[in-house]
């Protein structure tokens, strides 16, 4: 197997609309992911994210160019690819009449896992998202919560070298995506397996990914590590707090020419500026026209921030 787990090369995926027109979910798409990395692949609603997915693991038909995963053509050997990787789709996957235990067991026998590596294998993963001590108990009575890291155990059980995750923590409450994120780390850090987790949260994919492409209309906007798509908009984001702000003061801030953009945000100032501007001119001019600052905290975007830029400049 080569170091990249995947590899694609200007693969395109074409779907017929109405009128026989083609629709174009994924566009000349060409990337690669490393072995052992979690990667966020982040796009908005319609973006080509699933699309992808399914083309990975051969279940839809490239309509040009094509892609290697895990070392095997999409194309010719996507049984292997399939064999070689686990999946938390749109389903689930679970039987909610049986137990969780009962759920794993299952699987556990489609993959061909030996009783006693199957029975360890189970404790192992009830145990680390903490269900152990319910693994008797029907699915059907449990939260979202608990099914979906249930559905992760799944993807994980035969231990495959590459797992695709799409939105595992949509509709969950904070506490539970939170706790999901965290359970997940930690496996993915113990047992060296590359994921591929699409995501509209943001600040999962800051937490969890070490390598992030951003997809718009099938196309590859950004690829690097969340530092690097940071440090790409050369600015630094500045957060004024105090009172006395109002249009008038955004308005002087935004004829600036070291000033990238203002805005008041939850009764608080927040600036981009432009790489090397300084912070403390800024200050002193906020002071003189009437602005009580109280205090000024500086630092790079964040992811979401990055990516909400991005999606702007699509639209212009």
């Amino acid at each position: 197997m080569t170091d990249n787990v995947i590899r694609t090369s200007g693969l395109t995926r074409d779907f017929k609309a109405g009128r026989g027109e083609a629709v174009r979910a994924v566009d000349d798409l060409s990337l690669e992911v490393p072995a052992g990395v979690v990667f966020g692949f982040l796009g908005p609603n319609a973006a080509g994210k699933t699309t992808t997915i399914h083309l990975l693991l051969g279940l839809l038909e490239p309509t040009a160019g094509g892609a290697e995963v895990l070392g095997f053509d999409v194309r010719t050997r996507a049984d292997a690819v399939r064999e070689r990787s686990g999946a938390l789709l749109e389903h689930s996957g679970l039987y909610e009449r049986l137990s969780a235990e009962d759920n794993l067991e299952f699987y556990g026998r489609v993959w061909r896992l030996v009783p006693g590596e199957r029975r360890a294998r189970v404790q192992e993963l009830l145990s680390h998202f903490g269900l152990w001590d319910r693994r008797k108990e029907s699915v059907a009575t449990w939260s979202r919560g608990m099914k979906q890291k249930l559905a992760v155990a799944r993807a994980l059980l035969h231990r495959p070298s590459l797992i695709f995750l799409d939105e595992p923590t949509a509709g969950l409450d904070p506490v539970a995506a939170a706790a999901l994120r965290d359970d997940l780390a930690t496996l993915v850090a113990r047992e060296g397996v590359t994921v591929f987790l699409t995501t509209h949260n943001l600040v999962e994919a800051e937490k969890l990914c070490g390598l992030v492409g951003v997809i718009r209309k099938g196309r590859l906007q950004a690829l690097g590590h969340p530092d690097q798509l940071r440090a790409g908009t050369g600015g630094t984001q500045v957060e004024v707090v105090g009172r006395n702000f109002n249009g008038d003061l955004v308005a002087l801030l935004r004829a600036r020419p070291e000033v990238a953009s203002a805005e008041i945000r939850n009764g608080r100032l927040v600036m981009e500026l432009r790489e090397g501007a300084g912070v403390a001119e800024l200050t002193s001019l906020l002071v003189r026209a009437g602005a009580e600052v109280e205090e000024v905290r500086k630092g790079k975007a964040s992811l979401e921030e990055v990516f909400l830029a991005m999606m702007e400049e699509e639209k212009k």
